[in-house]
């Protein structure tokens, strides 16, 4: 099994969830690989890029997904018919992210770039307007300060949802549900054979 964790909106392969699930498989199933690729800010090239990534790896592959990398999860796993959990997955980034348009600055690599009318289209071009019911498990925070989870519950009404009541975008309790995610994930793809 592969797991493809993607990062979320200003963030990147050193995020703290990132890091949480590379320390806790290297500890507790060292037979998994990881993938966190470094995502381009502009999601035209970020669906490439992990296109082209989940092109090169095993079918057996599970995607985990955190705010807009759960947007692209549910493009990709729609897309390459794979199992993916999502972190407070953004559901429409094409209208949450207008308000960031114009030069930005990724505090984890330092890239500055802009963001600008192209990219929010790309995201609207992406959106899964009705998602399979049984590919997706949504970890969803009740204190998201950043989206509001119920949009969230509502765009996967039919998926395995866990609300971690008092959590936030961060999603806190990543560490302790993530064995059960790994469980799950692995159930996911072994009943695909």
């Amino acid at each position: 099994m592969h797991i493809v964790y993607l990062h979320g909106f200003n963030s990147g392969p050193q995020s703290l969830k990132a890091g949480e699930t590379a320390a806790w498989l290297r500890q507790h199933a060292p037979d998994i690989g990881l993938s966190c690729p470094r995502l381009s800010p502009h999601p035209a090239e970020a669906i490439a890029q992990a296109s082209a990534l989940l092109d090169a790896l095993p079918a057996d592959t599970l995607l985990i997904g955190s705010s807009l990398g759960g947007f692209y999860a549910t493009h990709l796993a729609q897309r390459y018919a794979l199992p993916a959990a999502l972190i407070n997955p953004a559901v429409r980034p094409d209208r949450d992210l207008a308000r960031f348009a114009g030069e930005q600055t990724n505090p984890y690599t330092g890239e500055v770039y802009t963001l600008g009318d192209a990219d929010l289209r790309a995201l609207q071009a992406q959106r899964v307007e009705k998602p399979d019911t049984g590919r997706y498990w949504l970890l969803l925070g009740s204190r998201d300060e950043t989206l509001d989870w119920r949009e969230a519950a509502v765009h996967y009404r039919h998926s395995r949802q866990t609300v971690l009541n008092g959590d936030d975008h961060r999603l806190n309790n990543w560490p302790k549900v993530l064995p059960e995610v790994v469980a799950w994930g692995r159930r996911q793809l072994s009943s695909r054979t």
